[in-house]
C-alpha cells in the first residue's frame, strides 16, 4: 500500500503512525486527522446545509430517526416508508444534492490513504447531526452497490462514544470515544462490521454548540 508521497506502508508500520488506533483487521481512528482542516471544512459545510437543511427522517416502520440527516454529492441517503436508499435528489426539494465542496472530499480521500485505502473515490458524503440523547442504533451500511470501498467517517463538535461491533448484531461491540476532529475509516474484511453512536451527553462544544455533526463519505453508486 502507498502513502500520498508513494512510500510503501506495510501493516506493521500503518499500525505505528502516530495517532493512529486500529480497532479492526482494516480498521482505523485517526486521532485529530481534520483538525488542520477545520477552518476549510465548515464555511463549505454551512453552504451545504443551507441548500439542503438538516431533517428528521424516518425509517420504513414509521419512527423518526434519533439523528437529523443531510447529504451532498452524487448520490446522498433517504429513508421513508418505501425503504431505505441512496437517491441523486433530495427528497425535500426534488432538486440535486448540493455538489460535495472539494475539500470534504481531499480529506476523505487523504484520511483514507492514511489508513491503508489508496484508491477511495467518495460519490456521497452523509451528514448527521446529533444533539444531546440523540444516538444511532447498531447497523451495518448495505445501501452501497459496491462493498470494497471503505467509510471514512469525521466527528467533529460534542464528544461521543462509536459502538464498532462484529459481523453479527450480537456481537459485543467495542466502545471507543471521538473527539473533534477524530476520523475513523474502516473496511476491506471489516466494512459490514455493525457499528452505531450511543446517546450525546448533555453539554457544549467550544466551535460547534451543543451538537455533534459526523460526515460519513461512501462510494454508494
Amino acid at each position: 500500500m502507498q502513502g500520498p508521497t508513494g512510500e510503501l506502508f506495510t501493516e506493521d508500520v500503518l499500525q505505528q503512525r502516530p495517532g493512529r488506533e486500529q480497532i479492526g483487521q482494516e480498521s482505523y481512528v485517526l486521532r485529530g486527522y481534520a483538525l488542520p482542516w477545520i477552518d476549510r471544512v465548515l464555511p463549505q459545510l454551512r453552504g451545504v446545509l443551507a441548500q439542503s437543511p438538516f431533517r428528521q427522517m424516518v425509517t420504513p416502520g414509521g419512527f423518526p430517526l434519533s439523528a437529523a440527516l443531510s447529504s451532498c454529492g452524487e448520490l446522498g441517503w433517504t429513508t421513508d416508508s418505501t425503504g431505505y436508499r441512496y437517491s441523486p435528489l433530495d427528497p425535500r426539494s426534488q432538486q440535486p444534492w448540493p455538489a460535495m465542496p472539494d475539500t470534504l472530499r481531499q480529506l476523505a480521500v487523504l484520511a483514507a490513504i492514511e489508513a491503508g485505502f489508496c484508491d477511495f473515490s467518495p460519490d456521497a458524503c452523509l451528514i448527521n447531526r446529533y444533539v444531546p440523547g440523540a444516538k444511532m442504533s447498531l447497523h451495518q451500511d448495505k445501501n452501497e452497490c459496491n462493498y470494497s470501498a471503505p467509510v471514512v467517517s469525521v466527528s467533529l463538535g460534542m464528544p461521543a462514544i462509536f459502538l464498532f461491533g462484529g459481523h453479527a448484531r450480537s456481537d459485543k461491540p467495542q466502545r471507543i470515544s471521538l473527539f473533534h476532529g477524530d476520523v475513523v475509516v474502516w473496511g476491506g474484511v471489516d466494512r459490514l462490521r455493525f457499528h452505531g453512536v450511543m446517546p450525546i451527553k448533555e453539554g457544549v462544544h467550544s466551535i460547534m454548540g451543543p451538537q455533534r455533526i459526523n460526515l460519513t463519505f461512501r462510494t454508494a453508486g
